[in-house]
């Protein structure tokens, strides 16, 4: 380092306050400036600039440097003394507004240096670098991975709030956008043979664009073929921008400079594929982005794919319990049919009660046959057990049509089932419409509550057929009865599910018999249908809330009269 000439400051401006062993106030007093003691204090601030740990740059009053120390210069050679501060290529260190004993940062070549302002003596000004260079880094990469570490975050969180597969698609774009590239876009796995669906969105305009391209065409792009097909796992493919179709990129988005392909892994089905987009002034994907991108394409492969086997289940389970549901109740001559039907587990709409209308095979003689029933648990199992009897009923009907025949041959096939608790309840009624208006209903009742009969003076009857509980014996015992209805009165079917809901204004109490005989008592002269809803939103209301069991109505009215 060139030394600089030896400081003449009047009044020892740079010694002030210095313990160089001198008396200061002594020398000034004596007017001498004699050369000799001043060269100490000299040497001692030259020693103490270059001991620092900082490099240390002196300046006077007018900006020119008078002193720097060998840190200093390493970090700014091109700092002179005898020149202004402010000149030449170190001149951005040290200009603008900087307040005395505050730091900031600026970027000097390859380097990042921290400079501070302190007031050095009377007349002097001292500037203090660091070399940050490798803390600035240090620390970038912390924010950065933090941001991403937030960004991971957010995508798990958003990606999990959906089982739609187009809405998680479209969540996986929005955030790659802009978080990942200027451009991204998914393509799903092709639904049929022919095409493949996508979605594409821009981090200019926003704006989603859908469409579809030929699984043929995929082949263009490479890797986006192998990655549709999700096995073997490929990895991510860098392309080149001039060599991939146009349909690849946005409309508008104008040159491509970056191109990255990135498989979705679904959980042991293809999730698709996300391609994202650069422009030619971006960065590219180097190694840490192309791990970035493997690991949100992870994560949204797992949430397409998810929700991928949701909606195929949900289509698989509508299928199933389509056959399963109440069936469209027909219209009869001289009656009128009315239900209702409320599973325990309302999510799954199906349970173990039921109720169906069985008509006579066309051409046939025969009686329409009112069935309603209440088989052993809940939920999906029971469901199953009820499908079971339904078909087996639909069966026998054509070769037995006596409702205590059927009986005993379904009582047979459940006590042969391999399914464990094969138990049901049921009640059968075989209908027949006379000239004069009156409906004759002829019940069977197996171990199932006995059918209510309303009145035209709104008097309930309780009817006396009963009999024994299906699969549980060898041999059935019924006690057949038949019911003759006027026109306008009904004959109502029902499950314990009515009568043993527990609730009311305890919670604990049991809705009962009563209860029903005392509401159907007050929906005499109701239409069919208003009578089923009256008593449904009454044991609803009962509950209060709290569903415990499967609950099922049907009535039959013989027509009222005009």
């Amino acid at each position: 380092m060139t030394r600089p000439p030896p400081l003449r400051d009047p009044g020892h401006a740079l010694t002030a306050g210095l313990d160089t062993g001198l008396d200061s106030d002594t020398d000034r007093d004596a007017g001498d400036e004699r050369d000799v003691p001043r060269a100490p204090g000299e040497e001692l601030l030259r020693a103490i600039v270059e001991a620092g740990g900082e490099g240390v740059v002196l300046c006077g009053t007018d900006g020119v440097v008078v002193m720097l120390n060998a840190a200093a210069a390493e970090m700014a050679p091109e700092i002179v003394p005898g020149r202004p501060l402010c000149s030449g290529p170190a001149a951005p260190l040290f200009e603008g507004d900087h307040p005395e004993g505050e730091s900031r940062e600026s970027d000097h070549g390859q380097r990042r240096i921290r400079v501070r302002r302190e007031v050095f003596g009377l007349t002097h000004r001292a500037w203090y670098l660091r070399d940050v260079t490798a803390e600035s880094a240090r620390t970038d990469a912390l924010l950065a991975e933090r941001r991403r570490t937030d960004f991971l975050i957010e995508a798990g969180r958003r990606l999990s709030a959906s089982l739609n597969m187009r809405r998680c698609a479209r969540t996986a774009i929005e955030l790659a956008t802009p978080f990942l590239a200027d451009a991204a876009m998914v393509v799903l796995p092709p639904s049929g043979r022919r095409h493949a669906g996508w979605l594409r969105l821009t981090s200019t305009d926003r704006a989603l664009q859908e469409g579809n391209v030929a699984v043929a065409d995929t082949a263009q792009v490479p890797g986006l073929a192998e990655a549709l097909a999700g096995f073997p796992p490929v990895p991510s493919r860098w392309l080149d921008p001039g060599q991939v179709p146009g349909w690849l990129l946005p409309d508008r988005f104008g040159a491509a400079g970056h191109l990255l392909v990135t498989p979705l892994p679904g959980n042991g089905v293809p999730a698709g594929a996300l391609v994202l987009a650069r422009h030619e002034d971006g960065p590219p994907f180097d190694e840490d982005a192309e791990t970035l991108v493997r690991i949100f394409a992870a994560r949204a492969g797992a949430a397409i794919s998810a929700a991928a086997l949701y909606q195929e289940q949900s289509a698989t389970n509508a299928i199933l319990s389509n056959d399963l549901l109440p069936p469209p109740l027909p219209a009869l001559a001289g009656l009128e049919l009315a239900g209702s039907l409320r599973a325990a587990r309302q999510a799954g709409l199906i349970g173990g009660d039921f109720y169906d209308v069985y008509l006579p095979e066309t051409g046939r003689p025969g009686e329409p046959l009112v069935v309603l029933g209440d088989v052993c648990g809940k939920g999906a199992r029971a469901a199953v057990l009820t499908g079971h009897i339904r078909h087996c009923l639909r069966t026998l009907l054509l070769l037995e049509e006596r409702p205590e025949q059927l009986v005993a041959l379904l009582n047979r096939s459940l006590r042969g089932s391999p399914t464990p608790n094969s138990y049901a309840t049921l009640v059968l009624g075989t209908l027949s419409a006379a000239p004069d208006g009156h409906v004759r209903v002829d019940l069977a009742v197996a171990g199932h509550p006995a059918p209510l009969i309303l009145r035209l003076d709104g008097t309930v009857q309780e009817s006396t057929a009963h009999g024994s509980m299906l699969g549980a014996f060898a041999d059935t015992v019924l006690a057949p009865v038949g019911v003759d209805l006027a026109p306008g009165e009904v004959c109502l079917l029902y499950s314990d599910g009515i009568t043993e809901a527990f609730g009311g204004p305890t919670g604990r109490e049991m809705y009962g018999a009563q209860r029903l005989k005392a509401a159907l008592a007050g929906c005499a002269g109701m239409p069919v249908a208003a009578l089923v809803e009256r008593l449904e939103q009454l044991s609803t209301d009962w509950l209060g809330g709290d569903v415990q069991d499967d609950r099922a109505l049907l009535a039959v009215q013989a027509r009222p009269a005009r």
